[in-house]
């Protein structure tokens, strides 16, 4: 086990990144965070106003492609956690380009950064480079089939990780989670469009039959399992974070539904995105068995206390749910 005290978060700003720097000055009292955001799509500074007057917090507007801001920040740190990326599948298919500068080459320099200064980096990488799983589940070892421009920017990160930590000793760790849900998540996303079109008395899109299987983690379990495999992960090697709540597209969105006492005549089938993948499904017993971690929060009432969330806070993603934002098939927008 390590003993950490400042920590670089980058891409902080978004829903995760938001979520697990909150939960960290919450809970420990001798860490200070900076985060390094450059604002983009996803980013939003509502996500931390409640501490960014916390002394143990600074906010440092950059991109992860810039070498000089990366090299500076990185110096003055004990870990980077690397959430930045460009995370919206459907405007991967539309403009692939922006997702490999920021998920690849942007990764690539962390690495490099962090290399040179001995310093060890968490980085965020995702479930979906696993590509379809018709049958069983992903393990940590397992051939990377990405379907998208998003997955495959984040597959080429994730081996560059690995090749350097064969070349230069890189102290990295891997993760790879599953669907997360929660508060601040950007309304372009399925749980909170489905929350926000239903406050609204929108119609609720469902790609394709609606028969995609996602697994759904809360994000406070994830931001869990984040903090643990910086202390105890062991560096070179990949963990699967899942919670075990496999659920169709179809069944997510009718649970929303009906916690919101909504009827489900408002649900409509759109035309199905391409290259959608069916199924997404990790073996997550690898961090259960060596760092003894487990999801907190059952699914059903995590799920309402997100709905009940977004009902409470419609100051935050009001400004946020255009039409655009809210389309039923972005992937046909120009971004």
């Amino acid at each position: 086990m390590i003993c950490l005290l400042r920590f670089l978060v980058t891409g902080g700003l978004g829903f995760i990144g938001s979520n697990f720097i909150r939960y960290m000055l919450t809970s420990y009292n001798d860490i200070e965070i900076t985060n390094l955001d450059k604002l983009s799509v996803g980013a939003n500074r509502s996500n931390l106003i409640d501490v960014e007057k916390n002394k143990r917090y600074k906010l440092v507007k950059g991109d992860i492609a810039d070498q000089s801001i990366v090299n500076a920040l990185v110096t003055e740190t004990d870990a980077v956690v690397n959430f930045a990326a460009e995370t919206h599948v459907d405007r991967s298919i539309a403009e692939p380009s922006p997702f490999v500068k920021s998920n690849t080459l942007g990764a690539v320099n962390l690495f490099e950064a962090v290399e040179k200064r001995g310093k060890r980096i968490l980085h965020v990488s995702t479930d979906e480079i696993y590509g379809d799983v018709i049958h069983g589940s992903s393990k940590e070892d397992d051939n990377l089939k990405p379907s998208s421009p998003y997955s495959a920017s984040k597959a080429a990160a994730d081996l560059f990780a690995l090749a350097f930590r064969r070349t230069y000793n890189l102290d990295v760790v891997i993760t790879r989670c599953t669907n997360n849900y929660g508060p601040y998540q950007f309304p372009e996303k399925l749980v909170p469009k489905t929350i926000i079109r239903a406050a609204l008395g929108l119609t609720i899109p469902i790609y394709g039959k609606g028969q995609n299987v996602r697994d759904w983690i809360f994000v406070q379990d994830f931001c869990d399992a984040i903090y643990l495999m910086i202390k105890k992960g062991k560096s070179g090697e990949i963990y699967n974070v899942s919670a075990g709540n496999e659920l169709t597209n179809l069944e997510i969105v009718k649970e929303i539904i009906d916690l919101m006492s909504k009827s489900q005549n408002s649900l409509t089938f759109v035309e199905d995105r391409p290259g959608h993948d069916m199924r997404y499904s990790l073996d997550s017993s690898k961090i259960r068995r060596e760092l003894g971690w487990s999801p907190r929060h059952n699914l059903h009432e995590a799920l309402q206390a997100t709905v009940n969330w977004y009902m409470d806070n419609e100051w935050w993603w009001k400004p946020l749910a255009t039409e655009r934002i809210l389309h039923p098939a972005p992937w046909k927008l120009k971004w």
